[in-house]
């Protein structure tokens, strides 16, 4: 109920996850960083998104760098998802 209550008054997951991509792209303010954070520290799920967010924002960054075409085959699929998982302890 709390966690609840604490997403709707301070930042909605939809909110959170836009300010994430955000970021990636250019500075946020520092009251946008501030709601940010305090939401990451009580929404699993938009920690989920972020760890996704940065695997895949590092995978296109060593494509844009390298100039070269970066295969995802099975096993990195399957090792990205067990990691997700483990964080979400399901």
């Amino acid at each position: 109920m709390l966690r609840k209550l604490i997403h709707i008054l301070f930042l909605p997951c939809s909110k959170a996850t836009l300010l994430m991509e955000k970021r990636n792209a250019q500075l946020i303010s520092r009251k946008e960083d501030r709601q940010l954070s305090m939401h990451l520290k009580i929404c699993k799920w938009c920690r989920a998104y972020e760890e996704k967010l940065k695997i895949l924002d590092d995978i296109l960054k060593r494509k844009r760098s390298h100039k070269e075409n970066i295969e995802i085959n099975d096993s990195d699929i399957q090792y990205f998802k067990n990691k997700i998982l483990n964080k979400l302890d399901i």
